[in-house]
């Protein structure tokens, strides 16, 4: 009895191990590039419910959905460092122009941020929509995240608190500093954000209101989000003649508030400021030495975007948009702010200033129905058809539109975009919206970033120009920019971490947006899963909308 009994103990050992190994998804043969930075591997990923459960050798398991990965590189999702999908997710949940290149976290908060949010900013907010309506359901930031992930997504998301949107909070829109009551209140506003999971406080300080917050006053929001292990990332005061002040501002805030900090879209705007990188390098290499965590992140074409208030004094636009309106209207302030804004300074940033001229200077986003008609010409091009000057053109269109008018500047050095991408501490963000091409987006031109910013650094500057190795590329996409946000079980594949995943073909990534023709979705990113939910198969997407709101450091159940 004793030796049938071990008999069937031994036949049901023999039994249990060569039992295959079952997950929900197995992803085999692919290029493995875990986000270290280390060179790829072939293998096979096993995925179980939201979770990277196995990577190595598994020729013998099974799973309910199998992929060939041959001939594809499997990495962690990419960060989009600087997105402004907070609208057109709202929209459309697909992220269709991001998730196409293989993003799976959108990080928003470029100084300001979807709350928090008092009565007047809800109702200000409200009065500036566009093309994308949609009612305002919440009032705190955290709130606004879950409202996305209920709504439906298929990027997760995470976000910053804007440093302009607690000060409009508490001060509104005036040219002031806040009173000590005023400033604990922002403080406060920050410490609410960072225990429900934001990752730090952002700036965006060339625009009014932000313009008018010292540097003291940054300092107090950053030693909050310190606290709670945050991040300081800003579009700084200057990326132009005062480039190197405004970084040593940024440097000293780090200091000052013992935080990390990120730099926006590094750039060196306008032709003579390009010789300025060396400079700027220099600064960054020599803090990191001193200690301070400072890095950056960028988009990778010569153009920026933003609005004709970046070719305005900010003290014309103190108030608000409908006071800046109602001063452009006015012909003595006017006459000045015509003088203003052909008069080389250092005061403030004029975007129209740094470019070459009004013909690098083109129209893309309109609200008012009755100017659509101008999308996609120059400033030159509007200002002939007119027959008035490029600055009075500005002032007219800002006036007549009911907006700040979406424009895109071609400001840098391509030179300079190659050497920003081989730095070792650059991450990468495109600055924009993840649209579709259809519905609603149709009303509305885009700078191409919001279409190619990723597929362009893998396809453009590594597989073409060869500026990094591929396992860098993905380094900077991933691991790096999970490790500054100090977010948990993102940014790599590791066991255990979430399944994220972009596996794409290293042959044929590829961005096709263009300046002229920017909706143009890119191709070669094969297959993307967020949270282990298949949501791009064969390049299309399924439909899936997985995404879930990513907590910073500080979060407290």
């Amino acid at each position: 009895m004793k030796s049938t009994y071990s008999l069937f103990a031994a036949f049901f050992l023999l039994f249990a191990c060569s039992s295959p190994e079952t997950y929900d998804v197995l992803i085999k043969n692919g290029q493995i590039m875990d986000g270290s930075g280390n060179p790829g591997f072939v293998g096979d990923v096993g995925i179980r419910a939201d979770t990277i459960a196995s990577i190595g050798d598994l020729a013998d398991a099974k799973a309910e959905l199998e992929i060939d990965a041959t001939g594809l590189v499997v990495a962690p999702g990419f960060i989009n460092m600087l997105s402004w999908a907070v609208e057109s997710l709202i929209e459309d949940g697909r992220s269709q122009s991001d998730i196409r290149q293989g993003v799976t976290l959108e990080v928003f908060g470029e100084g300001n941020s979807m709350g928090p949010w008092n009565v007047e900013m809800k109702e200000d907010e409200l009065k500036a929509q566009a093309d994308i309506k949609f009612p305002i359901e919440w009032t705190s930031l955290s709130e606004y995240l879950d409202f996305l992930v209920e709504k439906g997504i298929s990027t997760n998301v995470a976000s910053f608190i804007g440093a302009t949107t607690v000060r409009i909070h508490e001060l509104g829109y005036e040219d002031r500093a806040p009173t000590p009551e005023e400033l604990e209140s922002m403080k406060n506003l920050v410490r609410q954000a960072m225990e429900e999971g934001a990752l730090g406080v952002g700036s965006s300080l060339i625009y009014a209101p932000a313009f008018y917050a010292s540097t003291e006053e940054l300092i107090e929001l950053c030693k909050v989000a310190s606290e709670y292990d945050g991040m300081y990332i800003s579009h700084m005061r200057s990326e132009g003649g005062r480039l190197l002040e405004s970084l040593d501002e940024l440097i000293r805030i780090a200091d000052e508030a013992d935080i990390r900090a990120e730099v926006y879209h590094l750039k060196m705007s306008g032709q003579a400021n390009w010789s300025k990188f060396d400079a700027v390098v220099a600064k960054i290499d020599s803090a990191r030495a001193a200690g301070l965590e400072i890095t950056t992140d960028m988009y990778n074409y010569v153009a920026g975007a933003t609005g004709l208030d970046a070719s305005m004094p900010p003290w014309v636009q103190e108030g608000g948009y409908d006071k800046w309106a109602e001063r452009l209207q006015d012909p003595a302030i006017r006459k000045q702010v015509l003088k203003e804004m052909t008069t080389p300074t250092d005061e403030w940033e004029s975007l129209m200033q740094a470019v070459e001229g009004p013909e690098k200077i083109i129209l893309v986003g309109f609200k008012n129905d009755s100017l659509k008609y101008l999308t996609g010409k120059t400033l030159a091009e509007v200002a002939e058809m007119r027959g008035i000057s490029p600055e009075e053109t500005a002032m007219d269109l800002v006036v007549q539109d009911g907006s700040r008018v979406g424009t895109i500047y071609f400001l840098m050095s391509e030179e300079n975009v190659k050497k920003q991408i081989a730095l070792p501490y650059m991450s990468f963000g495109s600055d924009a919206g993840s649209y579709s091409i259809e519905g609603v987006f149709l009303k509305s031109s885009y700078h191409p970033r919001a279409f190619g910013n990723f597929s362009r650094l893998l396809g453009k500057y590594l597989r073409d120009e060869k500026v990094i190795p591929l396992e860098e590329a993905i380094y900077k996409l991933t691991t790096l920019p999970a490790t500054n946000l100090k977010i948990k079980k993102r940014g790599a594949l590791k066991e255990g971490f979430f399944a994220d995943l972009a596996i794409f073909d290293p042959n044929e990534i590829q961005d096709h947006a263009t300046f002229e023709e920017p909706m143009q979705y890119a191709t070669g990113m094969v297959h993307v899963f967020v949270n282990g939910k298949q949501v791009l198969k064969d390049g299309e997407h399924t439909g899936a909308l997985p995404g879930q709101v990513v907590k910073g450091p500080g979060f407290k159940e």
